[in-house]
């Protein structure tokens, strides 16, 4: 069963995701608004990895499900972004099972 729930601004096709605990957006029929996204991780209790910015205001004033995992590494390359996460995605994990929230800086841990 999926934890984590890819928005539409992250990339499809991605190693890191081609997993059982994924499900990208794109997979999700009629799953198009950030309402809509919202309410699905909320109902089947995700967490949202996203760089927009919405699900993170969103979340300050909310109480999981769902978390949110807001990436800020601005515009890079799939190469890049494969590295990045196979870095630090141990350490993101473990930051979003004790908070709410999680925001990763601007390229600083590459």
């Amino acid at each position: 069963m999926p934890r984590f729930l890819i928005d539409e601004n992250l990339p499809f096709k991605f190693s890191l995701w081609d997993d059982e605990d994924f499900v990208h957006q794109y997979e999700l029929e009629g799953i198009k608004s950030d309402e809509e996204i919202w309410e699905y991780a909320k109902n089947y209790e995700l967490t949202i990895i996203t760089k927009d910015a919405d699900f993170s205001d969103r979340i300050i004033f909310a109480k999981p499900p769902p978390k949110v995992i807001h990436i800020r590494i601005g515009n890079m390359r799939i190469k890049e972004m494969y590295q990045f996460f196979e870095k630090n995605w141990e350490e993101i994990q473990n930051h979003s099972k004790s908070y709410k929230l999680t925001r990763l800086p601007v390229r600083s841990t590459i």
